[in-house]
């Protein structure tokens, strides 16, 4: 079949870079592998690329592997500079903030490409990006700038239900979250589900993402570990808010999770596309980037975005899954996403802003900061503050490092705390204690230019990995 056929712009989305190597692997697959699908001939090739090595006695591929491992020294692509300084970039709750997660931002606004940046008070080290780290660039997309779990959001139903409903029925509003929630690396369900998301054009004319369909289906409405979570928990509306809605007491749903596999496979594999395109110095490899007016550019913007409406519908699931045990109609939503890039129009040119664990937040713009299992979360409306380039921050911010929350932390501090708070958890470790997180109360002060406070979340049900 004519659409089977790979061309050199199908060579160009797995990293080769040369002339040589695309017709001397076009020549391969056309003599060698004419009968197999585009999904599997790119699958072979980019294997040959990444691990030449184990293709050095292979009797079509041989000659193609020592093209990679043996590439004149005028053929190598010579490394990026960076700038000699770094941009400078808004930085907010300074005092909060790791010298780490500072240095990586400093590292990151040295890039060619990096035109403006923030740093958010619940910044921490992260990979490329410090997590809570904003960056805008001109034309170019930076997919772990984005980060690995692609659309990570925040989502919360609000329902006009007293929470003493809360303490009525915690029983049955637990054996509701376990049934109606999956957890954890790999987890989905048992059947596939179904969702209009999954007739977008993007899983047949991107190869690369065809072959990640069917898992998508079974773990659309899950969620991640770590940090994920989706609890039931009181509402605080404050008067006078810009909600629609009157002040008062509420219950609501409140979740955070992400893309799944579909977008962590979307991340590695462009990231690894961006890295062998773009020779950067061992301290900023991570922020490879991607040139949008390139084939593979615009392919991973498209692949992005479908990553973010799938965790989106991923929200939407669990939700209306949730609904039903409450047996109530929500009465407010408000959502959005922390790892993404955006096209934004910054000081009258459009520049591409990635937000790394950080909220959207031009103004009136709705979002949501969640502190912990035991501390209040934040509805918030943007203040449209340009030196943030429009961000807050995305939550509290972790404090300890999972290893040292583990080292450091018992089981017994962390149930004496959920006791006191009158917390009913379901899963969730001792890497994910309150202790491990940064004062919530003292980020949202740092960033009072950034936000309104229109209401607040106070976890009561929560539900995370680790059973």
């Amino acid at each position: 079949m004519a659409t089977q056929k790979l061309r050199g712009k199908d060579l160009d989305s797995i990293g080769f870079v040369t002339s040589k190597s695309k017709s001397m692997a076009l020549a391969a697959v056309q003599k060698h592998y004419k009968h197999h699908s585009k999904g599997e001939k790119l699958s072979l090739l980019k294997d040959v690329l990444l691990n030449a090595d184990k293709y050095t006695d292979h009797e079509v591929f041989q000659k193609l592997s020592e093209e990679f491992l043996l590439l004149p020294e005028e053929e190598i692509k010579a490394e990026i500079e960076l700038r000699n300084e770094n941009v400078e970039y808004q930085m907010y709750g300074k005092q909060y903030i790791s010298d780490s997660a500072k240095s990586q931002m400093d590292n990151a606004m040295r890039l060619p490409i990096s035109v403006k940046g923030a740093l958010m008070p619940d910044a921490h080290h992260g990979y490329g990006l410090p997590i809570g780290g904003v960056l805008a660039s001109k034309n170019s997309v930076i997919p772990y700038g984005v980060g690995v779990d692609i659309g990570c959001r925040m989502s919360l139903t609000l329902y006009d239900v007293r929470p003493n409903y809360l303490d009525r029925y915690e029983y049955q509003l637990s054996e509701g979250l376990k049934a109606n929630t999956r957890f954890g690396t790999g987890e989905g369900f048992d059947e596939y589900q179904e969702d209009d998301l999954f007739d977008r054009q993007e899983f047949r004319e991107i190869p690369f993402l065809a072959p990640l369909l069917n898992k998508a289906r079974k773990q659309i409405g899950s969620s991640g570990s770590g940090n994920h979570f989706v609890e039931y928990g009181k509402v605080v509306l404050e008067s006078g808010n810009n909600l629609g809605v009157e002040a008062g007491e509420y219950v609501g749903v409140l979740a955070h999770s992400g893309s799944r596999g579909l977008g962590a496979n979307i991340a590695r594999h462009y990231t690894e596309i961006a890295q062998k395109q773009c020779l950067l110095p061992q301290e900023v490899k991570h922020l490879a980037w991607l040139d949008l007016n390139t084939d593979v550019g615009s392919e991973y913007w498209l692949a992005m975005n479908l990553a973010g409406d799938y965790a989106k519908a991923c929200h939407d699931h669990i939700h209306r899954r949730l609904a039903k045990v409450l047996g109530a109609k929500p009465i407010l939503k408000v959502e959005n996403h922390h790892n993404f890039a955006w096209k934004e129009m910054i000081d009258g040119a459009e520049l591409i802003v990635h937000r790394k664990g950080a909220t959207p937040a031009h103004t009136g713009e709705l979002g949501i900061i969640p502190g912990s299992m035991a501390t209040p979360g934040y509805i918030v409306s943007g203040k449209g503050n340009e030196h943030s380039l429009f961000s807050a921050s995305h939550g509290a911010g972790r404090e300890l490092s999972r290893t040292k929350a583990r080292n450091s932390l018992t089981r017994s501090e962390l149930d004496k705390l959920l006791k006191k708070e009158r917390i009913k958890l379901i899963g969730g470790g001792i890497d994910e204690a309150p202790m491990a997180y940064k004062n919530i109360d003292d980020v949202l002060n740092a960033q009072k230019n950034l936000v309104n406070v229109e209401g607040k979340f106070y976890p009561r049900i929560v539900r995370m990995d680790k059973c």
